[in-house]
């Protein structure tokens, strides 16, 4: 079951991962994050989403990247038997992330800083919510897909498609603005 997010919901995922950025751009050069944990991360989130195109992208990314195949799949089910200890409350955290819409529970973001620290809790949230838009997106680009065959999902129309799929033209601007009035 594939989760599709409508244009508001997508336009709130995408202002948080904006906001998100320096952290998305921090955590690989200060190595809080390998780039096998990112990957473990982003393919527990697609799990919850059902993105096929982020299911086949970060199996291949993954393989690269030194996982073996048994692990990708364990993690592709919801199985994180097997990954490192250090890493399952971030796994979790990142399925309850997935599972709540972006909206994750304020105990969880606790426990998530109580086991990584407030740093690291941004830098894997971070990606989480990178991934998240990938999921959103591309299961909106199948929803709009299926429409064209003439098999539309019963709970968006074609303007919830369209207005994700295009949505990032108006969006970067938009939240850039957006961000200046926050900061500013």
């Amino acid at each position: 079951m594939k989760r599709l997010y409508k244009p508001y919901d997508f336009y709130r995922l995408f202002s948080e991962m904006v906001s998100s950025a320096g952290d998305t751009r921090r955590a690989p050069k200060d190595a809080r994050i390998s780039h096998q944990f990112a990957e473990r991360i982003m393919m527990a989130v697609t799990e919850v989403n059902g993105c096929r195109y982020c299911f086949y992208f970060h199996t291949q990314v993954s393989l690269r990247a030194g996982m073996n195949k048994e692990e990708i799949s364990r993690i592709l089910d919801g199985d994180f038997n097997g990954a490192p200890d250090d890493e399952l409350a971030a796994l979790y955290f990142a399925q309850h992330y997935a599972e709540s819409g972006g909206k994750p529970n304020p105990d969880a973001i606790q426990c998530m800083i109580d086991a990584h620290g407030e740093i690291r809790t941004r830098e894997i949230t971070a990606v989480i919510r990178a991934i998240m838009i990938g999921n959103a997106w591309g299961n909106m680009f199948d929803a709009l897909r299926h429409r064209l065959r003439g098999e539309p999902k019963p709970d968006v129309t074609i303007w919830d498609e369209m207005g994700v799929l295009l949505g990032p033209l108006v969006m970067v601007p938009w939240v850039l603005v957006s961000m200046l009035f926050k900061n500013g």
